[in-house]
């Protein structure tokens, strides 16, 4: 069971390649890149639409709905983009992992802010 966990969990790793390799393809329409760049950002984003330490129900995003946007996502996408972002992503797995700090910092960013608001709102509620 475990190895079939292992297995799976890297089938989805590899999937997210893809998703991230087809969100750059120009092939790809602009409603599909809008909804894989959520999927892709949602999946490495460190927060979670349920906090993971709610007992049961904080893995229910990380076992379902990561998975389900994934499928829908490759869904969207043409197949002959899909089979080039398989080697691609393929390639780049055994090679180095992809690095986009941009992203990676307007996410940091974005959370934040909205801790900062949260901050805010709760101290000017407490005065």
């Amino acid at each position: 069971m475990l190895n079939q966990l292992k297995l799976w969990a890297k089938k989805l790793k590899k999937q997210l390649f893809i998703l991230y390799l087809a969100y750059k393809d120009n092939r790809v329409s602009w409603y599909t890149k809008v909804f894989t760049a959520c999927v892709v950002a949602y999946a490495f984003s460190p927060t979670d639409l349920i906090p993971d330490f709610i007992p049961i129900l904080g893995y229910i995003d990380d076992i379902i709905i990561v998975p389900l946007g994934i499928m829908l996502a490759l869904k969207m996408i043409p197949k002959n983009v899909i089979e080039d972002c398989t080697i691609k992503a393929e390639e780049l797995i055994q090679n180095e992992k992809p690095k986009n700090w941009v992203v990676g910092s307007i996410i940091i960013i974005v959370w934040l802010l909205i801790f900062t608001w949260s901050c805010f709102t709760v101290f000017k509620f407490l005065n």
